[in-house]
């Protein structure tokens, strides 16, 4: 079995972006992650600055040439094989969020044990904090999971995959874990509803929306386990101490076979 760890953790667009994206890459570089998978990396000059900090990490995925389709970006220290992306079908209510283009990253990272299709997602966020069926948000991003249901489906099924990222719904909804069965997917961190978000006075108690899910292949066992970690604040280039993101990261260990 070959050991992948894996992150995925959204860097947050805003406030202090080079500042914290600076104090991001050391800690990138003693992780031990072979790949991250960040959401919010929105423009070209982000990814330029992480490029800089994080020397270990040769490989990247990336579209876009002023701003990143997504804001989503892959880093990798094993070669990418090839990678896409793909936009969620654009929905209602109108919001400024249509304009970071939302979709999946779709890679293939050539592992020690051979390729892993790896899938960076952020989905549409639901501005009334309210996942009940009738919402007009839970109606977007059920739209979303299916349309990301489809397009795990169109790997190849001899391929173990991960998929991750913000999905901007609680890891106990039911049309979260409709997708995850629609999906072929098994969520790493089911029945753990500790939150991914970081609290705040006016969301004390917010839900898990980040996840990790895995399909193994056939004849390519893959296990996997997650935590959550990121949470603490660090020390930038001036001296403050900045929380890297307003969420937590979710560091997996995958087991995967040969």
């Amino acid at each position: 079995m070959t050991e992948v760890r894996l992150l995925t953790f959204n860097a947050l667009m805003r406030d202090d972006v080079p500042a914290r994206l600076r104090a991001l890459g050391p800690v990138l570089e003693r992780s031990g992650y072979d790949i991250v998978c960040l959401q919010e990396v929105l423009h070209r000059g982000s990814a330029r600055l992480l490029r800089r900090v994080t020397p270990g990490y040769p490989h990247r995925a990336g579209t876009g040439v002023v701003l990143l389709a997504g804001g989503l970006l892959l880093l990798s220290r094993w070669p990418v094989r090839r990678y896409r992306f793909a936009r969620f079908p654009v929905a209602g209510p109108a919001r400024t969020e249509l304009l970071m283009r939302k979709g999946a990253q779709l890679a293939v990272v050539d592992t020690p044990a051979g390729p892993l299709a790896v899938v960076n997602t952020h989905l549409s966020a639901n501005r009334d904090d309210d996942w009940s069926e009738g919402n007009r948000y839970t109606s977007v991003i059920r739209g979303e999971l299916e349309h990301l249901a489809r397009l795990v489906a169109g790997f190849e099924p001899g391929l173990p995959a991960v998929v991750a990222g913000d999905f901007n719904v609680p890891r106990d909804s039911p049309v979260f874990t409709r997708f995850a069965a629609a999906a072929g997917l098994r969520d790493v961190l089911a029945g753990d509803t500790s939150t991914t978000f970081r609290p705040t006075p006016r969301w004390p108690s917010p839900p898990a929306l980040d996840q990790v899910l895995v399909r193994a292949a056939a004849d390519r066992p893959l296990e996997a386990r997650a935590r959550t970690v990121l949470r603490d604040a660090v020390l930038v280039g001036d001296g403050r101490e900045l929380f890297l993101s307003d969420h937590y990261g979710i560091e997996a260990d995958l087991s995967l076979a040969g």
